[in-house]
C-alpha cells in the first residue's frame, strides 16, 4: 500500500471510531491485531483483544471523539497525532467508577499496517495520562 492509502486507513479507523461504528472496526483492524495502547495498565495485548478493548474504551468514554491533527506515513508506518476528547459516563473492567467528567488531552499513536491485508496490525500509543486522570477525577492507579 501506498503512504497516502495507509493514511486513509488511519482515517478511516478514526472516523468510525467517532460515529460509533464498532462493527466496522473489521474494515481496517487486522484480525490479529496487537494493540500495545493502554488506557490502564493490565490490558491484555493478545491478538485480536484490541476489538473488545476499543469497544469498552468507547462505552466508558462517551461521547469519545479523535481529531486528527496531524498523519504522517512512512513504509508501513503511519503516525498519527490526536486530541481526543470524552466523558467518564460507563463502566470498564479497569476503569474507575464513571466521575461524569469531560477530558480533553493528546496523543500520538503509531499504526503498523500489513501489506499483505491491508489493515493495521499493529496499534502503539502514548497520551496525556496525568491529565487524563486529573481531568476526570480519577486516582492514579496502582501496581497489584
Amino acid at each position: 500500500m501506498t503512504a497516502d492509502r495507509n493514511k486513509q486507513l488511519v482515517n478511516g479507523f478514526f472516523t468510525a471510531l467517532n460515529e460509533g461504528r464498532t462493527a466496522d472496526l473489521g474494515d481496517y483492524l487486522a484480525h490479529d491485531v496487537i494493540d500495545h495502547n493502554k488506557i490502564i495498565h493490565g490490558e491484555p495485548d493478545e491478538p485480536g483483544a484490541a476489538f473488545a478493548a476499543i469497544e469498552q474504551q468507547l462505552t466508558a468514554l462517551h461521547p469519545y471523539r479523535a481529531r486528527v491533527d496531524e498523519l504522517i506515513a512512512e513504509g508501513d508506518k503511519v503516525v498519527a497525532r490526536i486530541t481526543q476528547t470524552g466523558v467518564s459516563s460507563g463502566a470498564h473492567p479497569r476503569m474507575p467508577v464513571p466521575t461524569g467528567r469531560r477530558f480533553e488531552n493528546e496523543a500520538v499513536f503509531v499504526f503498523t499496517v500489513a501489506e499483505e491485508a491491508g489493515r493495521i496490525s499493529e496499534i502503539r500509543g502514548v497520551s496525556d495520562r496525568l491529565g487524563l486522570f486529573l481531568q476526570l477525577g480519577w486516582d492514579w492507579p496502582t501496581a497489584s
